[in-house]
């Protein structure tokens, strides 16, 4: 099947080699342009530009589409049967939706309609939901509103991350692309009740605020890692927390408050970074300090010592 792939993350990544793999003929690959990243703001190109270059793919990487009439014209000469697309990061005009004779398909993480948006992955865990998915639709004009022609779940557990869902999900993408491009699959409206949305997630969004509940903060570090991951002050440094959970266990709200009286919110509750919560205490697991490693609770108090009562913020 002659067809243009459309993406730009890591996620999409699998289901480019998965197409490529299978023998499907990709005439293009359309990925967001080269832009700064990390501490040294370097120019790099995206995860799907470097995979589609080592299969000797073509690359088409413009900033913007949705007024370009030469780039829907050359959309359209690519004389399309489909387009994939996964996480491209820009919006497809009416013109490039309607060109391919199969249309233009998505993968999207998440069990439509459930969570429609930029940040599926981490809302699922930040609900407490017990399973998350992919969902191939046909793309329309609207915000992951198309017919969706195949989904496939897979359980959220209380040790899940965002990190492991997304891996997870980026494969069975891969999967379920080829099987719609093979059983061209008759789409079903999505339903009308049970939509949700997922908002686009900023660094801001990582601050933990110790006035929730403990298992509601688990899931929170649970759901923002890798990005933007989740933080705290400790004498005034921030403390990055990569994994922790709450002491009445893990991804299930605490049945009874702290017991010890006097504690408040974000203090600690004894030397092993157990922290004080708006219910229940969240025990630091591993932890990350300005310039150094990741490292687990104890191997970060042997160097730092942490008194019961320290108030973090």
């Amino acid at each position: 099947m002659r067809l243009a792939f459309m993406g730009s993350p890591d996620f999409a990544v699998p289901a480019l080699r998965a197409l490529h793999a299978a023998g499907h003929e990709i005439a293009a690959v359309y990925t967001q342009p080269p832009r700064p990243a990390g501490r040294g703001q370097a120019v790099r190109a995206s995860p799907v530009q470097l995979a589609a270059e080592a299969l000797g793919l073509p690359v088409r990487s413009p900033a913007r589409l949705r007024h370009d009439a030469a780039a829907h014209a050359a959309f359209a000469a690519l004389d399309l049967d489909v387009a994939v697309v996964a996480a491209y990061g820009l919006i497809l005009p009416q013109a490039m939706l309607d060109a391919p004779r199969r249309g233009c398909l998505n993968i999207h993480a998440s069990l439509l309609p459930r969570w429609r948006g930029a940040g599926p992955i981490q809302a699922a865990i930040l609900a407490g939901d017990a399973e998350s998915g992919v969902t191939v639709m046909r793309m329309d004009a609207g915000l992951d509103t198309g017919a969706m022609l195949l989904r496939e779940a897979t359980p959220i557990t209380e040790q899940t991350t965002a990190a492991a869902l997304h891996d997870a999900l980026a494969e069975m993408g891969g999967r379920l692309i080829l099987r719609a491009l093979a059983a061209a699959p008759l789409p079903v409206p999505q339903p009308a009740d049970g939509v949700t949305y997922a908002p686009k997630l900023a660094r801001e969004d990582g601050r933990l605020d110790w006035s929730m509940d403990a298992a509601i903060l688990a899931r929170r570090v649970r759901a923002l890692n890798p990005w933007p991951g989740t933080f705290t002050l400790l004498g005034g440094e921030t403390l990055k927390v990569l994994a922790a959970h709450p002491e009445a266990g893990g991804g299930t709200p605490c049945e009874t408050p702290r017991e010890k009286p006097g504690e408040t919110p974000g203090q600690t509750i004894d030397a092993a970074l157990g922290v004080a919560c708006g219910r229940g205490v969240l025990r630091l697991i591993r932890v990350q300090a300005p310039g150094r490693a990741p490292m687990d609770a104890g191997a970060f108090l042997r160097g730092r010592q942490v008194a019961t009562g320290t108030k973090l913020g």
